[in-house]
């Protein structure tokens, strides 16, 4: 079982990480944890640096699931980042959290939890933030 999960740093991708971390578990499986920088700025709000990156890992080893972290800079958006790890790590299920957007904003700006909704080859678990 492979969890692949879209995680950036907030309370909608503590909730995201936590609820794979968990569905991992059950299924004795492993996650992949996809964390990707908007556009090909390998700095931004989202992106996890080192100190961070290693925090990380320190949680999720500490959670005893087998874990990896991708953090691809291609210059790709999220939605596609996260849809192509769950290609290639042939995922079972892929975790995602979720805002809430006005109608506007969504039509504006598109929706990265839309996309993998829409295009995920295997289920996909929604969370949102308590």
């Amino acid at each position: 079982m492979v969890v692949v999960v879209g995680y950036a740093p907030g309370p909608i991708g503590d909730a995201a990480l936590a609820r794979a971390v968990a569905e991992a578990r059950l299924r004795e499986g492993r996650l992949v944890v996809v964390n990707s920088s908007r556009g090909d700025a390998p700095v931004d709000n989202r992106y996890l640096q080192q100190e961070e990156a290693r925090e990380l890992g320190g949680r999720l080893d500490a959670e005893g699931v087998p874990w990896t972290l991708h953090q691809p800079v291609r210059g790709r958006d999220a939605a596609e980042e996260v849809l192509q790890a769950a290609e290639d790590a042939r995922a079972d299920l892929v975790g995602i959290g979720l805002r809430h957007r006005s109608p506007v904003g969504k039509l504006l700006l598109g929706s990265t939890a839309q996309r993998v909704l829409l295009d995920a080859r295997c289920p996909v678990l929604a969370v949102k933030a308590s």
